[in-house]
């Protein structure tokens, strides 16, 4: 991947790769899930260690995959049952999948059970070799025979063991190959010789077992972990235009009869209701936006709720616990930071309004900024029920303007204004005359 960053925590599709393969884990319902770390491991741990029920073996130096296996033994030792064995870079595995990988497992009592795959070019997989059959031998791709580079099944890397032969065969693993390394498809050959069943499951869709090593690859898995999602909504009753251009995360929902158009991110745990309509350049971050609401081009919304019917943008940018509510209007180049736009207000031009709870039918005019910083402390503003304020106006907090109140436009506000009254804060305009042409300037 030529990066600092552990391959397993390269995000596809809107999560860390390790978290797909977590969750498809998880909803199996397993006793445990070990997770056998190595390189960069503290960062690892660091990043998914807060999810529940999670424990870590180390591999330490890494000595192929065999040894990794072995590795858990001591969290393991005393467990029964079926060890199912992922990989932390194959995202696409679907659950139904590998309830038939157990299933299969369980049903034939295997000892060990591997899922296998007939692609078109195989090279770099290891092979699976059969007579009459049944499996014999797993061959990796380096010390394959020519013979045996022809075949086109391949090895997933995915697993199911009985967990009561396992660890003493896998100290039976010898490492005489190309890579020095303990090769855990040699199991294959010692449960053969020791007469133990083994057995496969063949796996239709090859896209399930796509691995990533590199930063093509990543993109790859993350168009189809993104066109899964886009199929889902689509089905559902969602209108993409253009689904290829189209970035949803794994987390999102959006309700029926909404027009998402093309270059749109929707994120973390977005939640987008029925009849809405998000418009080209959106990009929508953990934020509510309810029924029939509209978010125009080119807006950013972040950590923020949009009641229903409301009116969003162009090019406005909702910070985080801003709430914009039912009917309300943000215009064109707003920015709300903290507040909370009541329903039916409007800030339609070139606002800045933070730290500010403004009440029901007021009209906040281009220009407005409330001037919530002192340079030590944030300051709110409270704009009550149906106010006007007029255009190029600061508010400097913390004031108060009253219901029904108006403030002209050019004003500097630095004290309450009382309901129902006109406040005017500006300087009092000179003319002079004759100006100009004192000073040499031409017409």
């Amino acid at each position: 991947m030529r990066s600092s960053l552990p391959k397993v925590l390269h995000p596809a599709a809107g999560l860390p790769l390790i978290d797909h393969i977590l969750r498809t884990a998880e909803a199996l319902g397993p006793s445990s899930i070990v997770i056998v770390v190595g390189h960069e491991a503290e960062q690892l741990k660091r990043t998914i260690g807060k999810r529940l029920g999670l424990a870590f073996a180390s591999q330490e130096p890494q000595l192929g995959t065999g040894h990794a296996l072995l590795q858990t033994e001591p969290i393991l030792r005393g467990a029964r049952g079926t060890l199912l064995l992922l990989s932390g870079d194959v995202p696409l595995l679907g659950r139904e999948t590998l309830r038939l990988l157990v299933r299969t497992h369980e049903a034939q009592s295997a000892a060990a059970t591997v899922l296998t795959a007939a692609v078109d070019n195989p090279s770099g997989y290891g092979r699976i070799v059969r007579e009459n059959g049944e499996i014999v031998a797993i061959v990796e791709h380096k010390d394959a025979t020519p013979d045996e580079r022809q075949i086109g099944e391949i090895n997933s890397g995915v697993y199911a063991f009985d967990l009561g032969p396992l660890f003493e065969a896998l100290r039976s693993i010898g490492s005489a190959n190309a890579q020095g390394e303990y090769y855990l498809p040699d199991l294959f050959r010692i449960y053969r010789a020791r007469g133990l069943k083994v057995g496969t499951v063949r796996l239709e869709d090859r896209d399930e077992i796509l691995g990533v090593n590199s930063r093509k690859e990543l993109a790859e898995v993350s168009t189809i972990l993104r066109s899964r999602k886009n199929d889902e909504l689509m089905a559902a009753g969602v209108t993409l235009v253009d689904p290829a251009n189209t970035y949803i995360g794994p987390d999102v929902t959006v309700g029926s009869d909404t027009i998402v158009h093309p270059g749109v991110f929707l994120e973390g745990g977005t939640r987008i209701g029925s009849g809405c309509e998000i418009h080209s350049g959106v990009r929508i971050v953990n934020s509510t936006v309810e029924d029939g609401a509209v978010v125009n081009n080119f807006c950013v919304i972040t950590d923020s709720h949009v009641s229903s019917g409301a009116h969003i943008g162009p090019f406005a940018h909702l910070r985080p616990d801003s709430h914009v509510g039912q009917d309300a209007r943000v215009g064109n180049f707003v920015e709300l930071k903290k507040t909370k736009l009541g329903r039916g207000s409007k800030a339609s031009h070139l606002a800045y309004l933070g730290d500010a709870t403004i009440g029901e039918e007021v009209n906040v005019g281009a220009g407005t900024i409330t001037c919530n910083y002192d340079g030590t402390t944030k300051h709110p503003t409270v704009i009550e029920d149906g106010a006007f304020i007029g255009s190029d106006s600061q508010l400097i907090a913390p004031v108060r303007i009253g219901k029904g109140a108006y403030v002209a436009a050019g004003s500097s506000i630095t004290e309450d204004v009382p309901a129902d009254a006109l406040a005017i804060a500006r300087g009092k305009q000179v003319n002079k005359a004759g100006w100009v042409k004192s000073r040499g300037k031409r017409r």
